[in-house]
């Protein structure tokens, strides 16, 4: 399938992106592989809030940790104990329109 160039160039814009297929592996409810993962909204011990292409994952439990984040691919791997997994289509989730690496460095 071909690519239209206004996509090519507007790689910046979330509406000229192409979705990302998303993917969650829940293995033995302590480590969790993810594809499709648009942004990070906020994370803690307890609780990841991720942007993913089929809405908004929230994963809680304990000892969570992100061990692997690449945005650019899409994927992200999430170590610790799982008790949840939440998906919503709100799209405000936290500070509106700011990355969790923006609000970091802001």
């Amino acid at each position: 399938m071909e690519q239209s160039l206004g996509s090519k160039q507007n790689l910046g814009s979330k509406q000229n992106q192409i979705t990302k297929p998303h993917k969650l592996v829940l293995d033995n409810r302590k480590r969790t592989n993810l594809t499709g993962i648009e942004d990070v909204v906020e994370f803690d011990t307890t609780q990841i809030v991720l942007e993913s292409s089929m809405g908004m994952l929230v994963i809680k439990g304990a000892d969570l940790k992100i061990t692997r984040l690449s945005i650019e691919k899409g994927e992200a791997d999430i170590d610790g104990s799982v008790n949840s997994v939440i998906y919503s289509q709100i799209k405000n989730y936290g500070e509106k329109g700011k990355s969790v690496l923006k609000r970091m460095f802001s």
